[in-house]
């Protein structure tokens, strides 16, 4: 974490909690948007996105990207899934990057280039200026809708993920989704007693009932289209049972007792723009890295996920089992 612009201590997945023992995540700090009156133009190769392929919120992000046709656009960095003592890290292991933008060997050294006083943690997604040499946003809500929205005539596919006849069903889906599904597996997983791990893994498998009554009726959780809601929702499903489920004690039922859900992520995984934001080695890595959960770093075999692509499958086990 970093304090006044100085690293203070190692990284710790709990950021804070409330006196029941219930996980609070940190609110995100830049977030500023493209165009309009804003600093920010958009242009052609300013922009570089950093991720972390395990991170759902960065996933929604790169989603987005894709779908919008802007990869000529915005550059993609990715850090190592790992997390260290000192966060996120950038070592081309496993296929990912290191920091040729900034020269930077930890996430935390661009936050403190953006603003040398910089006190929280160092997340991920983040939103880079080349130009003016900052973060333009590290809120990845935000950023999808950057991408959705503020790209304009740069982006070469012509999707709308928030159209405004359905704005407001996809504000209320997402603020549930979010609350209960998105964050809820992580107040399941982070919990720091029995009650408020109780009444968040409630939440996660009440979540997973309501879409599988909605999805038994229409394929999209809003409208008769692809929404963000269905980034929200697909970036925690996919890593549900690579992770979740084992590591974060959501364990009650299996994706296979959704029916609906199930049919609803294998459609999704279908879509390019889904794939390719999937690296299950990430995923597995870096969620049995977080030694607060996983002390001996073991890294389980499986799971063989049928669902998956079978361009992503092998990356599920030490030994791919094929069905």
């Amino acid at each position: 974490m970093l304090v006044n612009g100085r690293w203070s201590e190692n990284w710790h997945p709990v950021q804070n909690s409330d006196a029941n023992g219930r996980f609070i995540r940190q609110r995100s700090g830049f977030r500023d948007r493209i165009g309009g009156d804003s600093a920010f133009a958009p242009e052609r190769g300013r922009y570089v996105l950093y991720l972390a392929y395990i991170c759902p919120w960065a996933s929604r992000a790169l989603i987005a990207l894709r779908l919008k046709g802007l990869e000529d656009v915005i550059d993609v960095r990715a850090v190592d899934p790992r997390l260290g003592d000192q966060g996120w890290a950038f070592t081309r292991d496993m296929g990912s990057d290191v920091d040729d933008v900034n020269g930077a060997s930890h996430m935390h050294e661009l936050y403190t280039q953006a603003d040398p006083a910089y006190t929280g943690r160092a997340t991920v997604p983040v939103l880079w200026d080349r130009k003016r040499w900052t973060i333009v946003n590290n809120e990845s809500a935000d950023i999808l809708q950057i991408f959705d929205r503020d790209f304009g005539a740069l982006a070469h596919h012509d999707i709308d993920l928030r159209p405004a006849a359905l704005e407001q069903e996809i504000a209320e889906v997402s603020a549930y989704l979010y609350t209960d599904f998105n964050n809820g597996v992580y107040q399941a997983g982070f919990a720091g007693s029995q009650s408020a791990y109780d009444e968040a893994v409630g939440k996660v498998f009440a979540a997973l009932d309501w879409m599988q009554q909605r999805l038994g009726t229409t394929p999209w959780l809003v409208g008769d289209q692809l929404t963000e809601t269905d980034i929200r929702a697909f970036v925690t499903l996919v890593r549900f049972e690579l992770a979740y489920s084992g590591l974060f004690k959501c364990n009650l039922m299996p994706l296979s007792a959704y029916p609906a859900v199930y049919d609803y992520l294998v459609r999704l995984l279908k879509i390019p723009a889904f794939a390719a934001s999937v690296r299950p080695d990430h995923i597995k890595a870096g969620y049995y890295s977080i030694k607060a959960l996983n002390p001996g770093g073991i890294i389980p075999a499986g799971p063989a996920l049928d669902y998956m692509p079978a361009c992503l499958r092998s990356q599920t086990s030490v030994r791919c089992i094929a069905r």
